[in-house]
């Protein structure tokens, strides 16, 4: 493991965001000076345990607008997004709905893409509709795909990838129009957007402690109690979370996501602001060194902290990554970077195969220093350089 001192410049907080201390001080006694199940209420150690962990719950429901009670903990977002997906259709199937159609959008993450591709097997219609080129989906695209009865609809908040900012509450009163229900994938937009589930008209929302400085392995799930959203449970066991989400509770890890999500609510429009200045620090300096790249995605709809961008010259981000390795960032999700694949979500929004292999994605946080942005910069440019001489070389 590498000291502070001696790790590279981390630009890749899409993928994974370091753990607030704060956030480490708040979880260590949970694992040391009370190790109980919280729901041992039988006695003092586990009915403690419990209150701390209720306690997290309404830190986490408080930085979406919601009550407590609408918050059910998951192992994090893909768990979130399976149970929210595949837990509505099945509900809804068991009582003879004969709305079948889900709707995505083809740059989502692949585990809901995936989730609703699922249930074709179930008898359900899955549709994921195109995007703009710069990332957006258009009002009248959803519109018409909502012709058909349609049970939900799936549309990510902030993308993982290109970072642009879908318009969360005109899609939900748009899919609310057509009788069908509305989730989000807010792991990316927790802590980077304001979210409020009542003004935006969210029914159901997931969440990932880890891209918000808490840890990794605890997520959530918001369901909408009034007017009430419905799931099937995707697990069977002793019923916690209301029966939805069986198994007992990480209360070290619950209690690190209710304190980052504390701090977000406290502190996540002056982390913002102070990203942003990074980030254009960021790309000034970049395009100084590398004349021509081009940032993908809406300009003006996006998170503070993310730039994707295309290298000019054919060069191959891969290889500049290979020949950079003072730097952390990445050519698209963390779930599929290892693919030979160029990204999919690349290809969504129009760019050519040699163009999305020319691609970075740049992910800027709150521990991001001036002095690292300064040396990502730098050496991600001599070695955008050192490459474009080879290649004129040969």
């Amino acid at each position: 493991m590498r000291d502070a001192a001696n790790r590279p410049a981390y630009l890749d907080n899409q993928a994974t965001t370091p753990v607030d201390p704060r956030v480490l001080a708040a979880m260590r006694p949970w694992w040391e000076a009370n190790f109980a199940n919280p729901a041992s209420i039988e006695h003092a150690m586990g009915r403690e345990a419990e209150v701390a962990v209720e306690e997290a719950r309404a830190h986490v429901a408080a930085m979406i607008g919601a009550e407590a009670r609408e918050v059910v903990f998951t192992s994090g977002a893909t768990e979130a997004n399976n149970l929210a997906i595949k837990g509505a259709a099945r509900f809804a199937a068991g009582q003879g709905t004969g709305r079948r159609r889900i709707v995505t959008v083809a740059t989502e993450h692949k585990c809901v893409l995936e989730s609703v591709r699922d249930l074709a097997a179930e008898g359900f219609d899955p549709v994921a509709l195109p995007v703009r080129p710069d990332g957006l989906l258009d009002l009248e695209t959803l519109r018409e795909a909502l012709t058909v009865p349609t049970l939900l609809v799936s549309v990510m908040a902030v993308n993982n990838e290109i970072g642009v900012v879908q318009d969360i509450a005109a899609l939900a009163a748009t899919t609310h129009e057509a009788g069908a229900l509305f989730h989000t994938d807010a792991a990316q937009a927790a802590g980077r957007i304001p979210l409020d589930v009542n003004a935006m008209g969210i029914d159901l929302l997931s969440l990932s402690a880890h891209k918000l400085y808490g840890p990794k392995g605890i997520g959530a799930l918001y369901v909408r109690r009034r007017p009430r959203v419905r799931l099937a449970p995707l697990l069977s066991g002793g019923g916690q979370e209301r029966g939805l989400r069986s198994g007992t509770l990480p209360a070290p890890l619950i209690i690190g996501f209710g304190e980052a999500a504390r701090i977000a609510r406290l502190e996540s429009a002056l982390d913002e602001g102070r990203i942003a200045g990074q980030r254009q620090r960021f790309l000034t300096a970049l395009e100084a060194g590398i004349p021509g790249l081009r940032v993908n995605g809406n300009r003006e709809r996006r998170v503070a902290g993310n730039l994707n961008i295309t290298l000019p010259g054919g060069v191959d981000a891969q290889a500049v990554m290979k020949a950079a390795p003072g730097v952390c960032v990445s050519t698209g999700s963390a779930c599929s970077s290892a693919s030979i694949e160029p990204s999919y979500v690349l290809r969504a929004i129009g760019l050519p195969e040699e163009e999305a292999r020319a691609t970075l994605r740049i992910g800027m946080g709150r521990f991001t220093s001036p002095a690292e942005v300064d040396r990502a910069a730098a050496e991600l440019a001599r070695a955008w350089q050192s490459l474009r001489q080879q290649a004129a070389a040969e």
